[in-house]
């Protein structure tokens, strides 16, 4: 979606003959609330947490869970996009009543059948390695040990029961990490999904690959991406019992595409040929492009839910790539990027959904914020806590950095 000072906010288009009616789910990325729309586009419901927001889902219980925003202190980390401070379970009016602190923690979590769940955090690559990663581009901020994807599996109670380490199964030289970013990590994971049986589905967004992991073994059952995709989020399983009957849909950003311009799609991949079976992209290159976050969820009429996340753009695709629902976000916050209405990835859920019986789900109750978004006017959404503490911490590091700048260039 091409960037305008007036855009429409809110509900641009729908067609209720076409689409799949439901509830959508969606959280900004910088912000401190997780927002749910009613297929009209209105704000029916929404949970506050003054640590943020920056993904949520519903779990089965009705209960959200939440990923936060980062914590002020990782040893770095903090700076990588995707970090958070920790996982939360909020009940429908906002309670916690489940939290997992993970300084480390990143992008995405998997809540499975046992309760257990599954998430990302980075660590520190082991001696040595660093050095044989290829590919990036060396800056100054680099630390000396890169940092590695983890994938953790914890008990509701915290307890580590399982952990899947990057370095000890990807092959170093076939991960090579695009020339054009630094080299601050290595593979960046930035989905985990299920897949086949106990098989996990992942993205490694810097190195082009998704891939799906034998939980038992922790080897690589299938592996696709490098000179196809570029820089994907949110690989799902759309179907099939394994690799030789898959079907694996991808959103791919396209940001440092080669030989030609920058442009999103989205693939569906069938996991035994490695051949595209189906894509969208839009007829004008400019027209649909996000160079961060993203997804695409397939819903159950055969629809496609996508989220062009660096633009806050939730819209619906039918398999013959009609547009016949969209949502432009109207909540912008304050980021490293300046002002942005990012949203790392939006669901739809069905509207006789059982986690929503009982519930009030009346856009009169949100009336002046709905009349807002209505008259194509900004929400006074005020920022977390958190979110203000980040904001001021990121200046003094750009200040510090500054002051470190000028001084070397006196003394060059």
């Amino acid at each position: 979606m091409v960037w305008t000072r007036n855009r429409p906010l809110g509900l641009t288009h729908r067609d209720p003959e076409k689409t799949q009616a439901g509830y959508t789910l969606f959280a900004s990325v910088r912000g401190p609330c997780a927002t749910l729309l009613d297929h009209q586009g209105r704000v029916v419901h929404r949970w506050r947490l003054e640590e943020g927001i920056q993904y949520a889902s519903l779990l089965p219980s009705g209960r959200l869970l939440v990923r936060t925003l980062p914590p002020l202190d990782a040893g770095g980390a903090e700076r990588i996009g995707g970090s958070s401070a920790a996982l939360v379970e909020l009940d429908w009016d906002g309670e916690v009543l489940w939290r997992y602190d993970e300084p480390f923690l990143h992008h995405d979590c998997l809540r499975l059948d046992s309760g257990n769940t599954v998430i990302a955090v980075w660590r520190k690559l082991p001696e040595g390695l660093t050095e044989r990663v290829l590919g990036g581009s060396p800056h100054p901020e680099d630390p000396e040990r890169m940092w590695g994807d983890v994938l953790q599996e914890i008990t509701p109670d915290g307890r580590c029961v399982w952990e899947w380490r990057s370095w000890e199964h990807l092959e170093v030289e076939a991960q090579v990490k695009c020339p054009l970013e630094d080299r601050r990590e290595w593979t960046h994971m930035n989905s985990v999904r299920p897949g086949p049986g106990d098989d996990l589905l992942v993205s490694f967004r810097l190195t082009d690959t998704v891939a799906l992991l034998d939980r038992k073994s922790g080897a690589l059952k299938w592996s696709w991406g490098p000179g196809v995709l570029s820089h994907q989020h949110h690989a799902t399983w759309l179907s099939g019992s394994g690799v030789d009957d898959g079907r694996v849909l991808i959103f791919d950003n396209g940001c440092h595409r080669k030989h030609g311009p920058a442009y999103s799609r989205v693939v569906e991949v069938d996991t035994a040929s490695g051949e595209i079976v189906w894509s969208y992209q839009d007829p004008t290159v400019l027209a649909f492009f996000s160079f961060m976050v993203s997804g695409a969820e397939r819903l159950p009429d055969g629809n496609t839910l996508i989220t062009e996340g660096a633009t806050g753009r939730i819209f619906e695709v039918t398999s013959r790539h009609e547009v016949v629902w969209e949502y432009v976000s109207p909540f912008v916050y304050d980021s490293n990027f300046g002002p942005t209405p990012s949203i790392f990835r939006a669901h739809r859920y069905a509207a006789d959904d059982p986690r929503f019986e009982g519930r009030e789900l009346d856009p009169e109750r949100y009336g002046e914020l709905n009349d807002t978004i209505a008259r194509n006017e900004f929400p006074n959404d005020p920022p977390s806590e958190t979110m203000l503490l980040l904001m001021e911490a990121a200046r003094a590091a750009k200040r510090e950095r500054e002051e470190r700048e000028r001084a070397a260039r006196k003394g060059a």
